[in-house]
């Protein structure tokens, strides 16, 4: 499991160890999970067009 976050501005899903996570005022917990799947999907909760991040949840980055 690991803890994701979503960039506020980008809507980017990041790995909590990612080197283009945002700053802390700039994301927000997705909490743990065990795939960015699960994350992305949580995250199109708030933001609809939540997409995984190119360097850390590439699998998940469909744009």
């Amino acid at each position: 499991m690991k803890n994701y976050y979503v960039n506020k501005d980008t809507h980017q899903v990041h790995e909590s160890d990612c080197t283009k996570l945002p700053e802390p005022e700039n994301r927000e917990y997705l909490g743990s999970h065990s795939s960015c799947k699960e994350a992305v999907k949580k995250a199109k909760k708030d933001y609809e067009n939540a997409d995984g991040c190119f360097y850390c949840s590439k699998e998940c980055n469909t744009k």
